[in-house]
């Protein structure tokens, strides 16, 4: 049990209620030790020694007073901030919202805050990024679709990464299953004749996912025509970009009954100018987008995707951030982590017209 000290009368009367103060300002206003104080104000095992009475007066006490505890000298002390660098493309409805999504629940619940930077596929500012993130002395770094040339010193965890690092866990897809779910649900449907919105050059995703739909499209017997493959343009994180790749598709003048998107996001895009050419979803033309972002269930008429599950993905690699970061020194993470997709089907695809009117 600590032992009572005098009260100070000045340094009591130095403290004034609302102000912050500090640990010796509670120490001379209730004449206990500072170390008694600290031990009970931090809920350690050592404070089951003091008595309730005196628990109760030094909470009460760093209430009148406002004390706050320092947390960044205290986690410093540790040798941790108990902070976190995420880096992602831009702040968007779509893939890289629901990935941090997921990252910021478990890194909450590790007790970890975290800074985040967009940086709009801009390689300078990526670089500054990374720096200012050494600078606040963070515990780690997570990239989400961000092509890492330079590997910081820190713990790093990437989401849908393609370039493979020594001591970075990439998060990724599987993308070769993701294609053979739309090829196969198309081919089943009966379409032949599928069209093919890539994703821009600067996305990680996109090599990945167009090697993966050559494989699955080649297995569905399915021929890929040159003329209806179009790629999206521009780093709009809208639908427009979408818009306009399909009336690339439609000025090539090339008929198809079925349309593979990068994500949902184009998908939106692509479905109002298939409707502006006078082409009805999915009567004349199916449309399979991909991720499964919150709207695509309400879309008109309801978007068919193959769901990433992006959340998870964010848990994953923020789970994996904090277990590298408590890691002993030596330490070697995996490499990567594959999460397996899903195929949602909803009403934006169906047989095409010759196979309606058979049946």
């Amino acid at each position: 049990m600590p032992t009572p000290r005098k009260p100070s009368k000045s340094n009591a009367r130095s403290a004034r209620p609302g102000a912050p103060a500090s640990l010796a300002t509670l120490s001379a206003h209730l004449g206990l030790s500072a170390a008694a104080i600290s031990r009970v104000l931090n809920g350690v095992p050592a404070a089951r020694s003091i008595p309730k009475a005196t628990q109760d007066r030094i909470f009460a006490a760093a209430k009148e007073f406002n004390y706050r505890p320092n947390i960044l000298a205290r986690s410093l002390q540790r040798g941790h901030s108990m902070t976190v660098g995420v880096l992602m493309p831009e702040v968007s409805e779509g893939y890289a919202t629901l990935v941090l999504a997921g990252i910021e629940q478990a890194l909450l619940q590790a007790g970890y805050f975290y800074f985040l930077n967009s940086h709009h596929h801009r390689a300078e500012l990526i670089e500054r990024s990374m720096r200012m993130f050494e600078e606040r002395s963070v515990d780690g770094m997570i990239a989400i679709d961000t092509v890492l040339h330079e590997v910081s010193h820190l713990p790093t965890v990437t989401v849908s990464c393609p370039l493979q690092q020594d001591d970075v866990t990439n998060i990724t897809l599987n993308h070769r299953r993701a294609a053979e779910l739309a090829f196969d649900h198309l081919s089943g449907l009966g379409h032949t004749s599928v069209a093919v919105i890539k994703g821009q050059q600067f996305s990680s995703d996109t090599e990945p996912r167009w090697q993966a739909i050559r494989h699955a499209a080649a297995k569905a017997r399915i021929t890929l025509d040159t003329k209806l493959v179009a790629q999206l343009e521009g780093d709009a994180p809208t639908s427009e970009p979408g818009y306009f790749a399909a009336q690339r598709l439609l000025a090539a003048n090339t008929p198809f009954s079925a349309l593979f998107t990068f994500n949902d996001v184009s998908a939106i895009g692509a479905i109002r100018a298939l409707r502006e050419a006078g082409l009805l979803v999915p009567q004349d033309v199916s449309v399979v987008g991909f991720d499964d972002v919150q709207s695509a269930a309400f879309q008109n008429p309801g978007l068919t995707t193959v769901r990433q599950p992006l959340r998870t993905m964010g848990i994953l690699a923020a789970e994996s951030l904090v277990h590298q970061i408590a890691a002993p020194a030596g330490h070697i993470p995996a490499k990567q982590l594959m999460v397996d997709p899903e195929l949602i089907v909803r009403e934006s695809t169906c047989p095409p017209p010759a196979r309606r009117q058979l049946r």
